[in-house]
């Protein structure tokens, strides 16, 4: 069995102010580790300095107001937030986010707009978003972290709250291996990741071209994109 399948595990999800990765900030934010005791989380609420669009508001139930009175500043809580996830790397774990390619392209961004080192120092990451469309499919049907979780039967808890996404997204990446044995034996899930994504959003991007439709928003880079 690969080592990735054994190792102990981070979960990440943010909550933020738009669906563009490389222009929206965070809104919320829980990074929690989860091992054999119960899980350790730590949730932050920032004021992103601008205002939180009323579709954003309505996902994640954060308004603008909300953000400023109670949000923490802004990059003393991106800090922290990059501080976590750099701790669990080095102390071995593997960060699981459920498509990954957008909250570590968010905090990527965000760096990068702040003057600060770009999120080049990534470890073992795991996204169950990827790994479940490789590896089913064919499976008709929405993949959203809901989706999946009625389909493989994972208690999701409160929709869009950072922490009940992180953990949910965690059980989903114990569950594949588990349920797909053939996972286990891939020795380098990174790559094979980083392979599936950009497969995937190139059969999107010829799709879309052949109907007539705008693809200038798909990108087959993984687990981060950058700015072109």
């Amino acid at each position: 069995m690969s080592d990735w399948t054994t190792r102990p595990i981070c979960a990440f999800d943010l909550e933020t102010t738009g669906r563009d990765p490389l222009s929206a900030r965070i809104v919320t934010a829980c990074v929690v580790t989860v091992d054999d005791g119960a899980p350790v989380a730590r949730n932050w609420i920032l004021d992103p300095g601008v205002d939180i669009p009323g579709d954003a508001a309505a996902i994640h139930g954060i308004s603008t107001a909300w953000a400023r009175e109670h949000g923490r500043d802004y990059v003393e809580g991106y800090r922290e937030i990059r501080a976590a996830l750099a701790d669990a790397w080095n102390a071995g774990y593997a960060v699981v986010a459920f498509n990954a390619a957008y909250d570590l392209t968010v905090l990527d961004a965000e760096a990068r707009r702040l003057g600060l080192p770009p999120l080049d120092d990534y470890g073992l990451v795991l996204d169950p978003y990827v790994i479940d469309r490789e590896v089913d499919r064919y499976r008709r049907g929405k993949r959203t972290l809901g989706a999946l979780c009625e389909h493989y039967g994972v208690d999701l808890g409160a929709a869009h709250e950072a922490q009940s996404d992180a953990l949910a997204a965690a059980e989903l990446a114990r569950l594949l291996p588990r349920r797909f044995p053939e996972l286990a034996r891939l020795d380098d899930i990174m790559a094979s990741q980083a392979s599936w994504h950009a497969a995937r959003q190139h059969d999107l991007l010829e799709y879309l071209q052949r109907v007539g439709r705008d693809a200038s928003d798909v990108d087959g880079r993984w687990p981060i994109r950058t700015a072109a």
